[in-house]
């Protein structure tokens, strides 16, 4: 039976254990060109130093267009990609592995970074916003009505994908996700509530996700057999009549099928304000259903404490957890999760001394 700290196999790829960092977002790349900076190195190296086993970027958009904010990270260009490349290698150096979360913001895209005492809304043009695109043009409450895409347009952004996955490969990325949840545009094509298309591209579940699966083959293209492939998904929309979890599981099939090593399953994030009280692992089951449909799973939701992770992992309900808002108020929660669970953290030689 797993642990929490046996290494796990995915693609080409060994994880030392399952405890894994989540792609949170930092809105932090000041100069608006999406090049990662030393905010990047330094939170993202803390936490490889801190013993987590997979260090994810934060959502780093394939086109300027699919920025959510001015200032998030990108992929787009080369000038991106190198400043990524002494990160990555510096993860490598403290014996973490690291993935590329790939990401396009579709009609959440040209939005206000959500920092206290900062306004919130929509990008103003005079300000450096974007009109943003869509599966069909449905704003999402309080920004801007989105273009839709066209035929060429869609095309586009599977190249897009395609293109910054192979920068990430050059990169050194061990991990390419592509990002295809919480309300972002891959989600809002699968989605029923976001697309209202009436051509191959929306109407029934093949055609609502055929741009998931398209951007996969083409990233699937890019990414060799010594790297792996995840997809982060939306399990349910936590509303009636939207994408719900039979769905997700047999979208899953579809994605073991097409290469994907792993599901990161998460929810919401394409309507503004649902019923959804929190609980610690409260997207749990999702994974466990996903990881049914015979290709793994990783797990979040408020996954706080090492013996919770511990069980999740023992229970086999999914093969991986991804840490977030605890990793933010500790950096080395994972070394702290292998003493509490009975396991030698392995420390870097400069902290030994502070060693249990």
């Amino acid at each position: 039976m797993p642990t929490l700290f046996d290494p796990i196999t995915l693609g080409g790829v060994t994880f030392a254990n399952r405890a894994w960092l989540s792609s949170m977002c930092m809105y932090s790349c000041e100069a608006g060109d999406g090049v990662p900076t030393q905010w990047q190195l330094v939170h993202l190296g803390s936490r490889a130093v801190g013993g987590f086993g997979l260090v994810m970027t934060e959502a780093s958009a394939v086109l300027p267009e699919g920025r959510i904010s001015p200032q998030d990270a990108g992929i787009w260009n080369e000038t991106q990609a190198a400043a990524w490349a002494p990160i990555v290698d510096f993860v490598h150096r403290r014996g973490a592995r690291m993935g590329a979360q790939l990401a396009h913001a579709g009609r959440k895209a040209s939005a206000r970074r959500p920092f206290p005492g900062e306004p919130r809304g929509p990008v103003d043009a005079a300000d450096g916003g974007w009109r943003p695109v869509a599966p069909s043009a449905l704003a999402y409450p309080g920004l801007a009505e989105p273009q839709a895409l066209t035929e060429a347009g869609i095309v586009g952004v599977i190249d897009a994908f395609a293109a910054a996955a192979r920068r990430a490969v050059a990169s050194g990325f061990d991990v390419v996700e592509v990002h295809a949840a919480h309300g972002y545009l891959l989600h809002q094509f699968y989605s029923p509530l976001s697309n209202r298309r009436d051509d191959d591209w929306g109407g029934d579940f093949t055609g609502r996700t055929r741009l998931v699966r398209e951007v996969v083959t083409a990233v699937r293209a890019a990414v060799p057999a010594d790297r792996a492939l995840f997809v982060r998904i939306s399990a349910t929309d936590w509303t009636e009549g939207g994408w719900d979890v039979p769905d997700s599981v047999r979208l899953a099939a579809d994605l073991e099928r097409l290469g994907v090593d792993l599901v990161d399953v998460s929810s919401g994030g394409n309507v503004s304000r649902v019923a959804v009280r929190p609980y610690p692992g409260y997207l749990v089951d999702y994974a466990t259903a996903v990881r049914a449909a015979g290709i793994p799973a990783s797990a979040v939701g408020l996954i706080t404490e090492p013996e919770q992770a511990q069980a999740i992992i023992t229970g086999e309900r999914a093969d991986a957890v991804f840490v977030a808002r605890a990793a933010l108020r500790n950096p080395y929660w994972a070394l702290h999760a292998a003493h509490d669970l009975g396991v030698t953290p392995s420390f870097p030689d400069q902290y030994v001394r502070g060693a249990w």
